[in-house]
């Protein structure tokens, strides 16, 4: 896969953010090893679109990419330094103790100095501290389960090495969304800081419930009679069965909300509410009575459901 973010994902610097959530929600359908067990390199194809996500969702990092500050894995792009960048350093005064002349050739001298810097360590003879830096930050994608990813869970995740990283999954984790582990990437160099892990979440699809925001969302199927005369069933919700009552003479396609039994966000008070779509299914095969009452029905009623939608097809 190409290291180009935008190319792993389909798309053209000039996207949009909603063109990038598109494009990668399109992607992980096509390329999540869970979905696609016997496709050998489904899982590399993923972990590189989830990688170009995460850097192109950002708005910062999607900036620095283009300024050219940062490659496409997120890491820094080198600076080129040059000596007049260093002539007002103390290392200047290493020109005359060292017997280089005024007509010196300027590379000469900086490869002298990074080399003395390599082989003093710490304290430099010139009276400045030795080189630190932040180690890099390592980046993971971790695939989670859709309730462990609503209600938040704690998981783990396997590194290169074979190392085990702890993982908590914050309640009403989203598709796409990176953790951060401060201290649990690269070591840093010279007593520098270790880099952060940061880990991009990829939620598993439901076979039962979707998400629209903090909304849950479902289909309930129902009966013919449950339609007509209503009643009281039961539906799932993320937390378990509840009651729910189903008023007469519903249709399929309406929908019924239920209050607060959405995602509950960490750090937001309030929930979001599950909503629920009916759909009327008629039973396998109609037993007798139920085919000669309909039999019947037909013969008397003039109701007529299609009668609005040939009005507007015809104007």
């Amino acid at each position: 896969m190409s290291n180009d973010p935008y190319e792993a994902l389909g798309l053209t610097k000039t996207a949009s953010a909603d063109d990038i959530k598109k494009a990668y929600r399109k992607l992980v359908r096509t390329s999540h090893p869970d979905l696609h067990p016997d496709d050998a390199g489904a899982e590399a194809r993923f972990k590189a679109i989830s990688a170009a996500y995460d850097l192109l969702k950002d708005p910062e990092t999607r900036a620095r990419f283009d300024a050219g500050e940062i490659d496409g894995s997120g890491a820094e792009q080198p600076q080129r330094q040059y000596y007049r960048d260093f002539t007002d350093a103390p290392e200047n005064r290493y020109q005359q103790s060292h017997g280089f002349g005024a007509d010196a050739d300027p590379a000469d001298i900086f490869a002298e100095i990074l080399r003395n810097r390599a082989r003093q360590g710490g304290e430099d003879r010139f009276g400045g501290r030795g080189f630190s830096a932040a180690g890099r930050d390592a980046r993971y994608t971790l695939s989670v389960p859709f309730l462990d990813a609503v209600r938040g869970a704690d998981t783990g995740i396997t590194l290169p090495d074979g190392a085990r990283l702890s993982v908590k999954i914050p309640r009403g984790t989203e598709d796409g969304q990176t953790l951060r582990l401060r201290g649990k990437g690269a070591p840093g160099f010279g007593g520098g800081p270790a880099g952060d892990a940061l880990i991009t979440i990829s939620v598993v699809p439901h076979p039962v419930f979707a998400r629209d925001g903090d909304d849950i969302v479902l289909t309930l199927p129902i009966t013919i009679d449950e339609a007509v005369l209503g009643g009281k069933v039961t539906t799932p919700t993320i937390d378990g069965p509840v009651g729910l009552t189903i008023p007469a003479n519903a249709s399929s396609g309406r929908i019924l909300r239920l209050r607060g039994r959405g995602v509950a966000k960490a750090g937001k008070k309030t929930p979001g509410d599950q909503r629920v779509e009916l759909k009327i299914v008629a039973p396998p095969e109609a037993d007798a009575s139920l085919k000669e009452f309909l039999t019947e029905w037909r013969k008397s009623q003039n109701f007529d459901p299609r009668a609005d939608l040939m009005k507007g097809a015809a104007t």
